[in-house]
């Protein structure tokens, strides 16, 4: 398994969330959008420079800044 950060995901790559880092606000804000342990995540879109990014997770699409993908652990299979 590949371990990388949601921000460094590329068009199409899914994962799945390892570890969602940061502290107090930033941190809950995205456990309450959804953005938890053990819960895939589908990469959909990227702005050109590379924020803010949208990404489908549990049925629903989400955007996020790229500050806040810097700080979701994701780990995603390897292709062969």
């Amino acid at each position: 398994m590949i371990s990388k950060k949601l921000s460094q995901f590329r068009i199409g790559e899914t994962g799945t969330v390892v570890i969602v880092n940061g502290e107090g606000r930033v941190r809950r804000r995205l456990f309450d959008m959804g953005i938890t342990p053990g819960c895939e995540i589908y990469l959909r879109k990227k702005a050109p420079l590379g924020d803010p990014i949208e990404v489908t997770l549990r049925g629903y699409e989400l955007t996020l800044r790229k500050n806040e993908a810097d700080l979701v652990v994701m780990e995603m299979k390897e292709k062969y």
